[in-house]
């Protein structure tokens, strides 16, 4: 038996080196690293293998923070997406919701998810998944909240009544949160994260959000590893969900050949003894 077998990297044929590799850049640089600069920086052979292994580290991060947010806890709703034509204010967009939690000098751990509308019920789903019973839940004046909020202590703060300040001094934490990740959304994936694959890019947010105070941006590299090897294989068919027929038809592929290693290959060791037991020869001067 493999010893990938049962990970996330069960079944692959891109060295671990690779693997590792990509990870690091996933988690260790506060912006991650988009699916196309990963296919030009390793050797990783198309752009689909590069976009199906950090697809298969998000799914190991959507696994990882399933714990509720508690004390006092910022919810609010952003919408992300492109200008569209007719409909509504959510035609073509996607409607996210965060929450995050209120610390002593500054803002713990956050929540993002993906919502169909602003409806009680939606908006009640999301909390419930998120928050846990009994926190108090810091809110604009929406009044979808007033209904989706029962079982928790609700503070409302009307962002349009007289005098009143903005909507960013209101709620910090989440337009902090929602900020960021739109920055993140459109210039390091320059804006082309499909609906359908949303919400694992918001986990990938949440994920180094909720380590930013690591000590050492590497910790946030290792706590990657441990939930994809304790994570479930998954296959590319389980990751595609957003499909469309091409156009025209690919070209067989040729001969197929092994993704490149990272792994460094062996250099020049005089002190070590050759095969035959007797001491390796020093390199000539002029190789040197």
């Amino acid at each position: 038996m493999s010893v990938t077998a049962g990970t996330v990297f069960q079944g692959t044929r891109t060295p671990l080196t690779v693997w590792f590799e990509a990870g690091w850049l996933m988690t260790v640089p506060k912006n991650g690293v988009s699916a196309l600069t990963l296919s030009q920086t390793l050797p990783v052979g198309s752009y689909q293998t590069a976009w199906t292994m950090l697809a298969k580290y998000r799914a190991a991060m959507s696994s990882a923070d399933k714990e509720k947010l508690s004390g006092v806890v910022e919810v609010d709703e952003w919408v992300h997406g492109g200008v569209a034509k007719g409909g509504t204010s959510l035609t073509g967009k996607n409607l996210v919701m965060a929450a995050v939690e209120r610390r002593p000098g500054g803002f713990g751990r956050a929540r993002l998810g993906v919502v169909a509308n602003r409806a009680a019920w939606e908006l009640r789903k999301f909390v419930r998944a998120k928050v846990e019973p009994g926190s108090l839940v810091v809110t604009d004046g929406l009044s979808a909240y007033r209904g989706a909020l029962a079982g928790y202590s609700h503070e409302a703060l009307n962002e349009s009544a007289p005098g009143a300040a903005e909507p960013h001094v209101l709620l910090p934490g989440v337009h902090r949160v929602f900020s960021l990740c739109e920055r993140w959304l459109l210039g390091t994936h320059q804006g082309g994260v499909k609906r359908g694959h949303l919400a694992e890019y918001l986990d990938e947010f949440g994920f180094r959000w909720n380590r930013r105070n690591s000590r050492h941006r590497g910790i946030v590299f290792y706590r990657l590893l441990q939930h994809a090897v304790g994570g479930r294989p998954v296959t590319y068919k389980d990751l595609v969900r957003v499909g469309a027929p091409k156009p025209v038809a690919p070209a067989p592929p040729g001969s197929r050949v092994l993704p490149g290693t990272l792994e460094a290959a062996g250099g020049g060791r005089p002190w070590r003894r050759d095969g035959w037991g007797q001491p390796a020869a020093w390199p000539a001067a002029e190789n040197m």
